[in-house]
C-alpha cells in the first residue's frame, strides 16, 4: 500500500510516498481505507524525530498522523460493533502505537473509530478526532460547572476553535483571544469576549473578569503566565506538557489525547455534536498525499485556520469537498 512517511528525521523535505505492506484487522481491531488524513502539529513532531514521540525501540520508517477518515473494510475477531462493512468512518490513531493516518490502509482499534457525521465529507471528518478529542479532554480535565468562566488561549487554531465551542456547549463562558484578523471567526464560534492574542492577554483577561477566570485552556502555549488570568486555586490545562503549581494555587495539568484514544463514546459523542450543529468542522485546504511535505511547510509557516487534509484518493478531491479557503 501506498504512505507517506520517513526514513531519517527533518524538515518537511524528508517526507515521501513509501510501500509498506497492507495491515490486517488483528483481534479488536477494525481496518480502515483512508481517503483523508489531516496534518496535526504533532506529525512535524514525528517527522522531526522527538524522542518523546518516536518510541526508542521501533525502527523507520516513521508514518505521521493522528486522524484518519474513510470506510471500514475489515472487521477483526471478536469486535463487538454496530458498524458496518462500507460505512464511512473515522479514526484518531496513535502513532507510537502503529503507523500514522497517513497510509491507504490503517488498522486501529475498535474503540477509536467512529462514524463519519452524518451530512460531513471525509475530509471534514477527519479534521474532528484528534483535535476534538483533545479539546473534549482538556475541558474534562478543568471540570467545570455550568456557568463557570473559561479563557481559551489560541482560539483560533484547530484546538482552541474546537475548545470554544465545545465549552459552550457545556454552558460555560468564554474568554477567547484573536489577532485582529481572527476576532470574526472567534465570536463565530461562540466566544463571549474576544480579546487581543499575544504576551499582553493574561492581563486583558483581569480587567474583563476581575477575580480571574475559573480555569484556562492554553492552546497558545504561554506557560507560566498564563496564570496571571486564573483566579486563586484555578486550574489550566496546557497541550504541550507543562505543569506544576503555580503561585495562589494555581496548576498546570497537561493534556494528552492518547488517554482518550480509546473512548468511542467521546468521539461519538463530538459526531453527534456536529450533526447537532453545536460543533463545526473547518478543512483549510486539501492536498493530495505526495503533496504532505508542502503541507507540513504551510502549517509551520503559521496562519492556518482549519485544517489541511491529505486525500489518498486521487482525482477525488472534489467529491472530498475540497477547497482552498481559510475558515
Amino acid at each position: 500500500m501506498k504512505a507517506v512517511g520517513v526514513t531519517r528525521f527533518g524538515g518537511p523535505e524528508v517526507l515521501h510516498v513509501i510501500d509498506l505492506p497492507a495491515p490486517d484487522a488483528g483481534p479488536g481491531e477494525l481496518r480502515i481505507r483512508v481517503h483523508a488524513a489531516a496534518v496535526n502539529a504533532t506529525d512535524t513532531v514525528v517527522r522531526s524525530g522527538a524522542p518523546f514521540v518516536i518510541p526508542p525501540t521501533s525502527r523507520p520508517p516513521y508514518v505521521p498522523g493522528m486522524d484518519a477518515a474513510g470506510v471500514l473494510e475489515q472487521i477483526g475477531a471478536g469486535v463487538d460493533t454496530d458498524l458496518r462493512i462500507g460505512e464511512h468512518v473515522m479514526a484518531v490513531v496513535v502513532p507510537s502505537e502503529t503507523h500514522g493516518a497517513y497510509a491507504e490502509h490503517i488498522v486501529v482499534p475498535a474503540e477509536s473509530v467512529a462514524r463519519v457525521p452524518a451530512g460531513a465529507t471525509d475530509a471534514e471528518a477527519a479534521s474532528l478526532p484528534m483535535n476534538g478529542l483533545t479539546a473534549r479532554l482538556a475541558l474534562d480535565t478543568l471540570d467545570l460547572a455550568p456557568g463557570a468562566t473559561i479563557a481559551v488561549t489560541g482560539a483560533a487554531g484547530a484546538v482552541g476553535g474546537y475548545v470554544v465551542q465545545l465549552a459552550k456547549a457545556d454552558g460555560l463562558r468564554v474568554v477567547a483571544d484573536a489577532a485582529p484578523q481572527d476576532e470574526p471567526l472567534v465570536k463565530e464560534l461562540g466566544a463571549d469576549i474576544v480579546l487581543p492574542r499575544g504576551p499582553e492577554f493574561p492581563e486583558q483577561v483581569r480587567a474583563a473578569v476581575p477575580d480571574g477566570v475559573d480555569g484556562l485552556v492554553d492552546g497558545a502555549l504561554l506557560d507560566r503566565p498564563a496564570a496571571r488570568a486564573v483566579r486563586d486555586g484555578g486550574r489550566i490545562a496546557t497541550l504541550r506538557g507543562f505543569e506544576g503549581t503555580w503561585e495562589r494555587g494555581v496548576t498546570f495539568q497537561p493534556v494528552w489525547v492518547a488517554r482518550y484514544a480509546r473512548q468511542r463514546a467521546k468521539l461519538d459523542r463530538l459526531r453527534q455534536q456536529v450533526e447537532d450543529g453545536r460543533v463545526a468542522l473547518r478543512v483549510a485546504r486539501i492536498l493530495p498525499a505526495e503533496q504532505a511535505a508542502e503541507a507540513h511547510r504551510l502549517l509551520e509557516a503559521g496562519g492556518v485556520r482549519g485544517r489541511l487534509i491529505l486525500t489518498f484518493r486521487p482525482g477525488h478531491d472534489r467529491a472530498l469537498g475540497a477547497t482552498d479557503s481559510n475558515g
